[in-house]
């Protein structure tokens, strides 16, 4: 009977093709470098193909590896919801969990829901990262993390959902700046000012404003929502803000001040969204009633 890849093999071909380098690779595996190398050399005489090209200064995948990196990640996703099945046959929310939160939603929310979870949830390992929108997708995709907080509409794959909150948009100005930025940010201008590339929210506003990237080009683009209320407050522009980061204080200290334009009613839906099928769907479900009783604003009940 020919030998077989083990799945601890495959895992470390999968951590080496997203790090691209040995070291960092067998650091985030926890092991040595010559033993991560040993395994995927192994792998190589197993399959009796190359994987990896060990010529270049940087780490290149074959054409072949390419292919058997995807074929790897469903047998690691495979294998590790075997394992879920049979954790959540004894009771729901116990062990890890690897929740991504977006940056928009983290500063604000985020305190509150990891005391409810703790309360609620005791046995929970919780693992959390401030991720990106189109990151945290991406990763939920790759089986790298298990559930997202984030802002809907967005593009993330195939996703199930549990809506947490309903999040109105808000149109901020510095005082006496921008007064054209009413009644539904209408003007054909150069001042609306965005996240960068990856945040959702610079989608969700272009959307209510009814413009296209094209249109709402800005030479001035924030990473943060502290950075873009700092640009605004210094008379470069208007923006949206979400209510709850208004809520928290965000424009506190500054001489932002928001507008309430007639026709213009942008909200922004915060859910919990999970790969489509994943075993756990019974899980975050609890999961995210917990959030949406922490968050304690209105939205619709789970299916």
């Amino acid at each position: 009977m020919k030998p077989t890849p083990s799945l601890r093999q495959l895992s470390y071909l999968l951590s080496l093709y997203e790090h691209g380098n040995f070291g960092r690779a067998a650091t985030a595996s926890f092991v040595s470098q010559s033993a991560l190398s040993a395994s995927i050399a192994e792998l190589e005489r197993v399959l009796d193909v190359i994987l990896v090209d060990r010529s270049k200064r940087h780490v290149r995948f074959t054409p072949i590896g390419e292919e058997i990196v995807v074929r790897a990640r469903q047998m690691v996703c495979a294998a590790e919801d075997l394992h879920l099945v049979a954790q959540r046959s004894h009771e729901p929310l116990v062990g890890s969990l690897r929740l991504a939160v977006i940056p928009t939603i983290a500063p604000f929310l985020l305190s509150g829901i990891l005391s409810a979870l703790a309360c609620d949830w005791a046995q929970l390992q919780l693992y959390v990262r401030e991720m990106l929108t189109s990151v945290a997708c991406e990763a939920m995709g790759r089986g790298e993390i298990d559930c997202v907080l984030l802002a809907l509409p967005v593009e993330c794959g195939e996703v199930e959902s549990v809506d947490i909150a309903a999040d109105r948009l808000v149109l901020v100005a510095a005082e006496g700046h921008d007064s054209f930025a009413s009644p539904a940010c209408e003007a054909d201008d150069d001042r609306l000012l965005l996240l960068e590339d990856g945040h959702c929210l610079k989608e969700h506003a272009l959307a209510a404003c009814n413009r296209t990237e094209r249109e709402a080009e800005s030479r001035l683009v924030a990473s943060t929502l502290h950075t873009l209320v700092e640009l605004v407050n210094a008379g470069l522009g208007y923006t949206l803000i979400p209510q709850m980061a208004i809520e928290a204080g965000i424009l506190d200290g500054t001489r932002v001040e928001p507008r309430r334009p007639q026709g213009l009613e942008a909200v922004r839906q915060i859910a919990l969204a999970w790969r489509s099928g994943h075993p756990r769907t019974s899980e975050f479900r609890l999961l995210g009633a917990t959030i949406r009783r922490a968050v304690g604003r209105d939205a619709p009940e789970p299916d």
